[in-house]
């Protein structure tokens, strides 16, 4: 039996017996972790709570057979007290961990990058300051392109000739220029080409800038990359998608 401790960001909770609880975490060393939480479904449980969805803590565990088992945890940073109250940047906040959870599919393996990536978009979630659909975009982005999956923007996704180019095509690879656009490929707005550059570069002043329907046009695109490259789709992002649309045909509307 050999102890370890580590930070990690909680991506999600199961129920194991009646009392116990395995935690799935994104850590700052050993990548992506699931732990046994003993006793913590009890009432009495003294630090059940900081094992929750969108907390960040630290934990210490030590190494089981084939789970490991939490014997400590501190909370870091309670980034659910921002996130729960707000249904857009709970649903985003859903999103960008079921995407972590998917992406980092080895148990053990680092992943300082996607941790790093996550913990951040979490933050900026709990925060408040930014729109939850924007943080959510660019964390897609951004954790596609340590995938080796980013969608080509500035140049074309086949034969890399410069653009801009007019096309968008998810299985050839992003842009594609009129020589190589594949039939079934959409026509996006250039704003949709600039605030896809603007996410993936944290160009921010340029991103609060853009239009609703231009950011309804990017999420479109960007969850289609992705899910294209998963094979599955996510099981969050459409309702993050109706959250957005409602909010496209009413912006001073809230959550329906």
């Amino acid at each position: 039996m050999s102890l370890y401790r580590d930070t990690g960001l909680v991506l999600r909770v199961q129920k194991l017996g009646e009392a116990d609880r395995i935690v799935t975490l994104l850590t700052r060393h050993r990548g992506k972790v699931r732990a046994v939480a003993k006793g913590v479904r009890r009432t009495r449980s003294r630090w059940g709570a900081r094992l929750e969805p969108f907390n960040h803590v630290d934990v210490q565990c030590y190494t089981g057979r084939s789970l490991d088992v939490v014997t400590q945890a501190q909370t870091v940073d309670a980034f659910g007290a921002g996130i729960l109250g707000d249904y857009a940047r709970y649903t985003s906040g859903c999103a960008i961990l079921e995407t972590a959870d998917r992406l980092v599919a080895e148990e053990g393996e680092p992943a300082l990058r996607v941790y790093l990536l996550l913990v951040g978009a979490i933050r900026a979630l709990a925060d408040g300051e930014r729109d939850a659909s924007l943080v959510l975009d660019a964390f897609l982005l951004r954790a596609m392109t340590h995938a080796g999956w980013a969608p080509a923007i500035s140049e074309c996704a086949r034969c890399a000739e410069p653009g801009p180019h007019p096309a968008f095509n998810i299985a050839a690879g992003g842009a594609v220029c009129p020589r190589c656009r594949p039939p079934g490929s959409v026509m996006p707005s250039r704003e949709t080409f600039a605030l896809l550059d603007a996410l993936l570069h944290g160009d921010w002043n340029a991103a609060d800038g853009a239009a609703p329907a231009t950011r309804r046009d990017t999420s479109g695109l960007v969850a289609a990359h992705l899910q294209w490259h998963l094979e599955r789709q996510l099981r969050s992002l459409p309702l993050v998608e109706r959250v957005i649309a409602d909010r496209v045909r009413s912006p001073t509307s809230g959550p329906q």
